[in-house]
């Protein structure tokens, strides 16, 4: 099962600063950079698959993007260009202290996660075109963020340089169908746009917080503690995939209606179904068509009654589907199964860190101070879709 070691360093991201030797007229974060990462990671890596028939391995690429976040946690603070060539004379080593740290909160992690991690790190044969779909997402999502710092100070010493390096590592991978179509910035681009936008969105609005999350940050938390529940389960690799990419985009539709805050959702009886009602409304007309066809098709999927477990049979989405019948009959890629319950339980549990870590940094607002209690008193002792979800608030409360 997940230990505490290993959410604390998911949330240690949350306080690594980027860019913080330019001028940055927001905060820009290792957290949001990743999780904005992933999403074209995933938009370039569909696009390749759909239109090229590429063969990608989607539960490579999903932990090729776990193993790359831990990595850069633990070697955090080291310059871009100081990383790369640290890694080009001393990778082994680095790549060794790096497993070394993480071996006692990794080790529980079902899936063979430590060998793969090892293998990631070391055999360069090892999952080629994912780590290459994987290096075009992270040159891409500086590049958003770059742009920003550009046009905020493009007279800096040093700017034009780094716009240079950034440019020629995107040019390098312009075979991909997907950096040629984002690199148009038209329809694509304007998807990971909005995406990137939700970095800008901070949770629990109502109250300050130690580290601070944006929605954006949060997604990619829920999806990496939602592909822990899965190998925790011995998911099918299609349901990993979909459980992953399902918590990633879970929050998607805040982009254009913000994040309302639940107590203010609850106020009102029935507010909460009008706000549903207006996010896929909006979904439908501003997101969605921004994507080709056939991601709009799994997108859809995915956050329509985003916390129902689900499955496609015979061509017909079946939802309302229980934990246990997900399990014993519908553990198969053909039926693209979706643990809906777990997606909820890891959304919750990363509520309930968010205010917990806050209110263990000395910030005891009542916002943080309701919130964390309502949540414990609601999930202590709770198992979800076989995960003893209990035991981790536990570890937190």
């Amino acid at each position: 099962m997940i230990r505490k070691g290993l959410i604390d360093r998911l949330y240690e991201a949350a306080s690594i600063q980027r860019w913080n030797d330019h001028v940055r007229p927001v905060e820009f974060t290792e957290l949001d950079k990743q999780a904005h990462k992933m999403i074209i990671a995933y938009v370039v890596g569909k696009m390749e698959e759909y239109e090229r028939q590429a063969a990608v391995d989607w539960r490579l690429l999903i932990e090729g993007g776990i193993f790359e976040f831990l990595q850069r946690v633990i070697l955090t603070d080291i310059k871009p260009p100081v990383f790369h060539t640290l890694m080009s004379e001393k990778g082994n080593e680095l790549n060794e202290l790096v497993l070394k740290k993480l071996q006692d909160d990794i080790h529980p992690i079902k899936g063979d996660f430590r060998a793969k991690f090892h293998r990631y790190l070391f055999d360069k044969d090892y999952a080629r075109l994912e780590k290459r779909l994987l290096r075009a997402a992270h040159y891409l999502a500086t590049n958003w963020e770059f742009q920003i710092i550009y046009n905020t100070a493009p007279f800096v010493y040093g700017i034009e340089r780094t716009k240079e390096e950034i440019e020629n590592q995107i040019e390098d991978h312009y075979d991909l169908i997907g950096v040629q179509k984002i690199s148009l910035r038209k329809k694509s681009f304007g998807f990971v746009d909005l995406c990137g936008q939700l970095r800008f969105q901070q949770r629990w609005a109502q109250s300050p917080r130690v580290p601070k999350t944006s929605v954006l940050g949060h997604m990619l938390i829920v999806a990496m503690m939602s592909y822990f529940c899965s190998v925790e389960i011995n998911a099918c690799d299609k349901r990993i995939h979909n459980n992953y990419f399902a918590g990633l985009l879970h929050d998607l539709p805040e982009v254009l209606t913000r994040d309302i805050v639940s107590p203010v959702k609850s106020s009102v009886e029935g507010l909460d179904e009008i706000i549903k009602a207006y996010e896929r409304l909006q979904l439908e007309e501003r997101i969605l068509p921004l994507l080709p066809e056939s991601l709009r098709h799994e997108i859809n999927y995915f956050l329509e009654e985003e916390f129902d477990n689900k499955v496609v049979e015979d061509g017909k989405v079946k939802k309302g589907i229980s934990s246990e019948e997900l399990a014993a009959r519908y553990n198969e890629d053909r039926y693209s199964p979706v643990d809906g319950v777990i997606i909820k339980g890891c959304d919750k549990l990363a509520a309930f860190i968010e205010a917990a870590l806050s209110i263990h940094h000395g910030i005891q607002s009542q916002p943080l101070v309701e919130g964390k209690r309502y949540m414990y008193e609601k999930y202590k002792g709770a198992v979800i879709g076989g995960i003893n979800f209990g035991q981790i608030f536990d570890y937190f409360n």
